[in-house]
């Protein structure tokens, strides 16, 4: 296990220096960038600007300058919050953070118990209603879903705000601020719950379609243990293998899926600042913030291979 773990973590690096490449290029082939959208400087001032920040230096000097500083946690300066990507990236990614990782919690949980018994009530009305709700919570965009909600809870019944992390002018503390940002939460990792559960759903009812009629649950059955043992114990174990591979792409995923849903309820999240920095042609934070994703993939799949191993005892990683 050991040196296959070790194997693996060796193979991110060629990884993450491909996806450097294809990142760095991506952006820096777009046409324009923040100096040119100023639509107020004068060619000469442009010019100055741009020697000043490397802008005009070949494409591989550049892609080499920023990722030697990329190693060293440099991703370069925003010159539209004129301040260092990676400090912008660290103030907003924990509300990402926040939301992002709720979501994933109340997703895998939601899915497992509800494709769980779906499953085991295969083609009841139970089923049958639940294909519906999932299928209808799949096919409305998170934008649709999120203003939906803040017309029903945050206009009409004013049960929860409309966005934001905290109240306007809120100088809360403690207890009080904390609540204030779990309201704030509720709308957005809804969205967030909606937009993931149901495949996931799906997948796990499948899953456990196929393990409940295979031969070692019927033995099971057949020694006289509970359902309910059999089910949970025996049957959702195995169901829960083939659904792990997934896991390493859901927190990149729900990073990227956030990008609509932080635009939409205001949330200070770095999905909200990736799409303000698009607006403004600041390359720098998209360069930082994707390759931030592709951390988080890498590490997501690393995981999941872990997790396998774990999950399932007769798996021998070499």
């Amino acid at each position: 296990m050991r040196p296959y773990m070790v194997k693996r973590v060796l193979q991110l690096i060629p990884t993450l220096i491909g996806a450097s490449l294809i990142i760095f290029f991506i952006f820096a082939l777009a046409p324009g960038d923040y100096v040119d959208s100023d639509i107020m400087l004068t060619p000469e001032r442009a010019a100055e600007l741009k020697a000043l920040y490397g802008l005009d230096k070949p494409l591989w000097e550049r892609y080499f300058i920023w990722l030697g500083n990329a190693l060293k946690g440099d991703f370069g300066y925003s010159l539209q919050y004129q301040q260092p990507v990676a400090a912008v990236l660290k103030e907003y990614v924990f509300n990402s953070f926040l939301i992002a990782g709720v979501s994933l919690v109340f997703t895998w949980i939601i899915a497992v118990f509800i494709g769980v018994f779906s499953a085991t009530r295969q083609y009841s009305w139970y089923d049958s209603l639940i294909t519906l709700a999932v299928f209808g919570a799949m096919s409305f965009p998170s934008f649709f879903i999120g203003l939906l909600l803040i017309k029903w809870f945050a206009v009409d019944l004013g049960w929860l705000p409309i966005g934001g992390l905290l109240d306007t002018g809120s100088q809360t503390t403690g207890y009080a601020r904390m609540w204030e940002m779990l309201r704030h939460m509720i709308l957005p990792t809804t969205v967030l719950t909606m937009l993931s559960v149901g495949s996931l759903t799906r997948h796990f009812r499948a899953n456990m379609i196929d393990v409940i009629k295979q031969d070692f649950i019927r033995t099971a059955r057949a020694k006289g243990l509970k359902e309910r043992t059999v089910i949970y114990k025996h049957a959702l174990r195995n169901a829960l293998l083939p659904a792990i591979t997934l896991l390493g792409l859901e927190l990149p995923g729900l990073f990227s899926g956030a990008i609509i849903t932080e635009r939409i309820f205001t949330w200070p999240g770095v999905g909200y600042i990736h799409m303000e920095a698009i607006s403004n042609r600041d390359y720098t934070v998209l360069m930082g913030f994707t390759m931030f994703l592709a951390v988080l993939t890498v590490i997501g799949n690393l995981l999941a291979d872990w997790m396998y191993a774990v999950a399932d005892p007769r798996i021998r990683l070499k």
